[in-house]
């Protein structure tokens, strides 16, 4: 029986190593520059099989087209029993919790259907949402937030959903099992920089798979040992 693993997957990157653009805010939630990371995967059946309300509006491909990076969008989401964020994955509110209005970006539904457990300074009572997604805010720091979603996930697998400063802490305390990123044809120039500084092969991760897909080009990361 394999192991439950901290996973990041479908991390989106620009060709220079950002991970969303700068001066993110509510109208531009990935900075600027930033969506167009992500546009191998919104034109995926994945994505448009997840979100059929949006996906025309994208240009989302229902006929095979995206056969690699489909294939990489769907295996983002196998064996996914919880999920970590940081706080700015979760909304664009700083400092304590002026109330809790707040709900994310994905309106009545969340497209988790897990437990989704959030990184945060400041307590805020869980939020229980519709299709089975239910957020708790977790103030004791990483280690506390991954105890708690890998005893969630029952066995299976958590999914690191970023941001990068987050990515950044899980990989410098080397808790992170597995990596995929999807590169991007896109330089932004500047940013939230993902792996800047970070010695992946001292801290035992090494390359063990790659794709050229139709938007981005795949890789997998590995901590070996």
């Amino acid at each position: 029986m394999s192991m439950a693993k901290l996973c990041v997957r479908n991390f989106s990157m620009s060709l220079d190593g950002y991970g969303a653009g700068p001066d993110q805010n509510l109208q531009q939630p990935m900075g600027i520059g930033g969506m167009a990371l992500h546009e191998w995967f919104l034109k995926t059946p994945t994505f448009q099989q997840m979100h059929p309300q949006i996906a025309d509006k994208v240009g989302a491909s229902a006929d095979g087209a995206a056969v690699v990076d489909d294939r990489f969008a769907a295996r983002g989401f196998e064996n996914v029993g919880a999920w970590i964020l940081g706080r700015n994955m979760f909304g664009p509110v700083r400092g304590p919790w002026p109330d809790e209005s707040w709900k994310g970006w994905w309106g009545d539904e969340p497209p988790y259907h897990v437990p989704v457990f959030v990184l945060t300074h400041h307590a805020r009572t869980p939020l229980a949402m519709q299709g089975a997604t239910t957020f708790y805010f977790v103030t004791e720091g990483i280690e506390a937030a991954l105890e708690r979603a890998m005893e969630a996930a029952g066995g299976k697998d958590v999914r690191l959903g970023g941001g990068a400063a987050t990515i950044r802490q899980y990989l410098r305390a080397g808790l992170v099992d597995e990596m995929h990123l999807a590169v991007s044809p896109v330089l932004l120039g500047t940013g939230e920089n993902l792996l800047g500084g970070i010695h992946l092969p001292k801290l035992g991760y090494a390359c063990t798979e790659h794709a050229a897909g139709e938007g981005a080009t795949h890789y997998v990361i590995d901590r070996r040992g």
